[in-house]
């Protein structure tokens, strides 16, 4: 009998790692090095890592979709070969609720619930948005029985959010305003939504955007069944990933002239970009790392993507930052005005290094 364990995509794990660099710290490295050398790539790489206020797309605006649509990949591997050996659905619906319910926990350690200031607590977050969403597309996927019944879901949520946005009227403002006090989105939030809003009227991680979201976690999974798939080749499937991707992309963009691209409210016309773009992301990387085969530089990347949720409630709780200050302020000192590179740089390593010594000795939080 052959007990070996299914081969990981080592594409998915790097790219997952490749998306928490930027939030455990890549982005500030690359603020400083604008800052202190000029460099004009620098400072257009330091722009991208910047939300845009509202309305339009910079590169970090895709960072918590990415890792939502990643999510979504990893569906058909972890749950419908389960499904497929025999497990019931119902055994796999109450593992994924009690992740929804570990992840809406961190979420509330993460804004501060242990301080028990309850009356200016966060109750949305970016854990229990993933983990709603998650919910949400792994109820689509096993109660459809088909790629496209899925697909027309995807299409469907997007369709249907674009209309409670433009048609369903807002006391005081009436229908169709997207803005930031108008939005139905913000109604909604003030009205079902207990604590403090993070955008004040409304929650970028409030409730009607976890449905919207939830459209990225699917259509993430639907990549994950492509890739799972038998019956292409492995070049047919980067294709087919690499044109999805493209497609989506070009509605996000030509749409958006009408239908605003908003991450803070999650309107359809940005997930229809932030989804394409990761689609054309992970082909990308499907290509170089399993086809190709050039793994060894993923090696940094994939140690943070195999203990992504540890990283980014580590960066929360330990200090790294002041660590690195305490550590190599002396020699950062010695760099002249490339001291807060270095300094940065150090507290990024202390994290990696912390998220290496728990794969040496096999330790993950799988959630």
């Amino acid at each position: 009998m052959n007990t070996a364990k299914p081969q990981r995509l080592l594409s998915l794990d790097t790219l997952r790692g490749f998306d928490m660099f930027w939030i455990i710290g890549g982005n500030h490295l690359f603020y400083t090095l604008s800052e202190v050398s000029g460099w004009g790539w620098a400072e257009w790489i330091s722009m991208q890592l910047e939300h845009v206020e509202w309305e339009g797309f910079h590169a970090f605006d895709l960072v918590f979709p990415l890792f939502m649509f990643i999510s979504g990949v990893a569906i058909p591997f972890s749950l419908m070969s389960k499904v497929a050996k025999g497990v019931p659905k119902k055994t796999l619906i109450k593992k994924v609720v009690k992740r929804v319910l570990i992840l809406f926990s961190f979420g509330l350690i993460y804004n501060g619930g242990l301080s028990f200031d309850f009356s200016n607590l966060r109750v949305a977050s970016v854990l229990g948005q993933i983990g709603f969403a998650y919910l949400l597309a792994t109820l689509i996927v096993l109660n459809t029985s088909s790629f496209q019944s899925r697909l027309i879901w995807f299409f469907g949520i997007l369709i249907t959010y674009a209309g409670l946005q433009y048609l369903i009227p807002v006391p005081g403002f009436g229908a169709g305003q997207l803005t930031p006090e108008g939005s139905i989105n913000g109604w909604v939030d003030q009205l079902f939504l207990p604590g403090r809003l993070h955008g004040g009227t409304y929650d970028p991680e409030g409730i009607l955007c976890i449905f919207s979201a939830a459209a990225v976690t699917l259509l993430g999974s639907l990549a994950g069944e492509i890739l799972r798939a038998k019956d292409r080749t492995q070049y047919g499937k980067t294709i087919l990933l690499s044109v999805s991707g493209l497609t989506l992309l070009v509605l996000g963009i030509v749409i958006g002239h009408w239908y605003p691209v908003v991450k803070s409210i999650w309107t359809s016309t940005f997930n229809l970009m932030a989804g394409g773009i990761s689609l054309l992301l992970l082909s990308l990387f499907y290509l170089v790392i399993d086809v190709w085969g050039y793994q060894k530089w993923t090696f940094f990347f994939r140690i943070i993507g195999l203990n992504s949720i540890t990283i980014y409630m580590a960066v929360r709780i330990i200090k790294f930052k002041a660590t690195s200050d305490f550590m190599l302020g002396g020699i950062a000192g010695l760099t002249g005005t490339f001291e807060p590179v270095v300094l940065f740089a150090g507290m990024i390593t202390l994290e990696w290094l912390l998220l290496y010594f728990l794969y040496k000795k096999e330790i993950f939080l799988k959630v």
